[in-house]
């Protein structure tokens, strides 16, 4: 049974509810070891003194801050412990704001917050609250050393506390070079927008989340799989990636043209469990342009067949 990362209280205004705080998040990626190709044994990766090349043993290993370059400051165990925030066990909401307020690029990391045993009253009360008021708690929680901003909402039965990231974490995207101004600008007509909605429409669908996951992982299990079946052969991953169409879209190209395409196509997304690959698969190919016709690839053994017949 899963751990929890803490064990406190959830504050709001005079309420406290003990809670626990679990992980809302499960670590899939496949993780690789660095081995020497000659005997097949793991690296070990050792910390070694710039200047001497000699190793540096933990007990002599301290933490600093370079100012400019090559000059550093030392910060000592106290010194982080004293900018540390002193509440180690208590969600404080210190507001609550309209759940639509926060911009996606703000959310980090999920978590779920579990109430005591005897705290399911105001747990219950603070969760029903919020989903009738159509409002998230604004507060700040500190796991480990660090304290962070969170919003506490309600999500079905569970309250999640979602780590947000502070805004000086996110880069404003005006500092990119966007294509600003109406439509028109672009040469946008009032049929195409109608179009693209149409097209919008067409593909419309349910947001089912199990309908997705993760297939270059999966692909990536099945190489491992049969290569330790193989006892460590050479196995090559099958290239699927498919080949893009000649009309991709650009800013020069007839829109007009795509939607319809789009639209004729019926492309739904998305897709049922396990078909959204094999679907993508067959529309590509048989929407994608070809300037000749195609040509059967034979197999090794029809090839080989063929050989034999002409030598014979």
């Amino acid at each position: 049974m899963a751990r929890p990362i803490w064990t406190g209280t959830l504050s709001f205004g005079l309420l406290n509810v003990p809670v626990s705080l679990m992980s809302g998040e499960r670590k899939v990626d496949l993780s690789f070891r660095m081995l020497d190709s000659r005997d097949r044994k793991p690296i070990r990766y050792e910390r070694v003194n710039a200047e001497t090349g000699e190793e540096v043993p933990w007990k002599d290993v301290v933490k600093a801050f370079e100012y400019d370059k090559g000059s550093y400051v030392v910060i000592e165990e106290q010194d982080i412990k004293s900018a540390a925030p002193e509440s180690h066990e208590t969600v404080e909401v210190e507001t609550f704001v309209d759940a639509g307020m926060i911009p996606p690029q703000f959310f980090e990391k999920p978590y779920v917050l579990v109430p005591a045993k005897k705290a399911e009253k105001g747990y219950v009360l603070l969760r029903e609250t919020l989903k009738a008021t159509k409002q998230v708690g604004i507060a700040r929680v500190v796991i480990r050393t660090r304290e962070y901003l969170a919003a506490v909402m309600p999500q079905d039965d569970a309250l999640l506390l979602m780590l947000l990231r502070y805004p000086q974490e996110l880069v404003d995207p005006a500092d990119y070079k966007l294509p600003e101004g109406k439509p028109s600008t672009y040469r946008i007509t009032a049929k195409e927008m109608d179009m693209a909605k149409q097209l919008i429409g067409s593909m419309s669908g349910k947001w089912v989340p199990d309908d997705y996951h993760d297939e270059f992982r999966a692909r990536l299990e099945a190489v491992i799989k049969k290569k330790m079946k193989s006892k460590g052969a050479l196995a090559k991953a099958e290239d699927n990636e498919p080949e893009a169409a000649e009309d991709t879209a650009t800013n020069v190209v007839d829109f007009m043209s795509l939607l319809q395409k789009s639209i004729a196509s019926n492309k739904r997304t998305p897709a049922k469990k396990g078909a959204a690959k094999k679907t993508a698969r067959k529309t590509a190919k048989k929407k994608a342009p070809v300037k000749k016709a195609p040509v059967k690839k034979k197999t090794a053994t029809a090839a080989g067949k063929s050989a034999k017949r002409r030598t014979g």
